[in-house]
């Protein structure tokens, strides 16, 4: 019988996995990527009785690669936030899945271990940029708004590099990264005990951030706006972040960070307005390859030609919502 854990590689998921492994600490075969690598199971094989846990991925955009699981007989334990579609019916399937617009998987881990390891949702919530969730749970820990403000920091930073379109773009291998932080039940321990990783995680923040500031909007009106960022790794790694900043600081608006790719196509990191957080997945879903949830979403290959109708568009649903 094998572990093995499917995990997104952004704050959620790596905050998610550090949670549940340090209540149950097994060796496991660690599955992970990039944060827009969300077919993750397609890259899994399984054996009869292996143990099986997926965490902060679509479980519809992964539906075939769970059936096959679930047919090899696996058994399955399936935590996420996102757009889920039908739920199969499986003896060997426990789900936990929350679509809520102010839930993300490590607050949903959180509440299966009784907060046990609340720290650390904590900062998955606040990678996520659930900063209200993130503060209701920090509330009865009793930390200092210095402890606080280190909690939010790291969840930005170990959200942000899990941006880009390969595992190459981001400053460290999110399985990587997992490894780093998995001995420690709290966060304040891994920022003392490991200066270096945090401090890289860090100084690339801080660097492609003022990067992306410089970049004027490409359309912005009362409901909307639209920036690009040019076919550089620093642009990658930051488009999800750089769009969480521009929602926290214009919280009626809707937020779209398209980023060229190579092909010159655009990868797509949509926030809709933080004071109305709805719709981003609807939106996204009307691309090929759209998803996401209501609060936050993207689409993986915008075509170039339909960069005017993708404005526009965007433009249309939120203006009239």
């Amino acid at each position: 019988m094998a572990y093995i854990d499917v995990f997104n590689g952004d704050a959620d998921g790596l905050c998610s996995l550090v949670q549940l492994r340090n209540a149950n600490p097994v060796e496991s075969r660690l599955v992970t990527g990039v944060k827009r690598d969300i077919d993750l199971l397609d890259r899994v094989t399984v054996s009869e009785g292996d143990q099986l846990t997926v965490l902060d991925v679509s479980l519809d955009k992964n539906r075939v690669g769970l059936v096959a699981a679930l047919e090899a007989g696996a058994e399955v334990t399936y935590v996420d936030h996102h757009f889920a579609g039908d739920i199969p019916q499986h003896a060997k399937l426990t789900t936990h899945i929350n679509t809520a617009s102010d839930v993300c998987t490590s607050l949903l881990v959180n509440g299966m271990l009784k907060g046990q390891f609340a720290e650390w949702a904590v900062v998955g919530a606040f990678g996520d940029n659930l900063r209200n969730s993130a503060l209701a749970v920090a509330k009865p820990l009793d930390l200092s708004a210095a402890e606080l403000e280190l909690l939010e920091n790291l969840g930005i930073y170990l959200n942000y590099n899990g941006y880009g379109a390969s595992i190459e773009d981001l400053h460290f291998d999110p399985e990587a990264l997992y490894r780093s932080i998995a001995p420690f039940a709290s966060p304040r321990a891994f920022m003392l005990e490991a200066k270096e990783t945090f401090s890289q995680l860090e100084e690339g923040y801080k660097n492609d951030m003022r990067a992306a500031s410089e970049l004027p909007a490409a359309h912005s009106d009362k409901a909307t706006a639209v920036f690009i960022l040019p076919d550089e790794r620093w642009a990658r790694r930051v488009s999800g972040v750089y769009s969480n900043d521009l929602a926290n600081d214009s919280p009626d608006r809707a937020h779209a960070v398209l980023t060229e790719k190579q092909d010159g196509n655009y990868l797509v990191s949509i926030r809709a307005p933080l004071n109305n957080k709805r719709g981003a997945d609807e939106f996204c879903r009307q691309f090929a390859t759209g998803g996401g949830r209501a609060a936050a979403a993207g689409i993986n290959d915008l075509p170039m030609t339909s960069l005017t109708n993708f404005i526009d568009r965007f433009q249309s649903f939120y203006g009239n919502m």
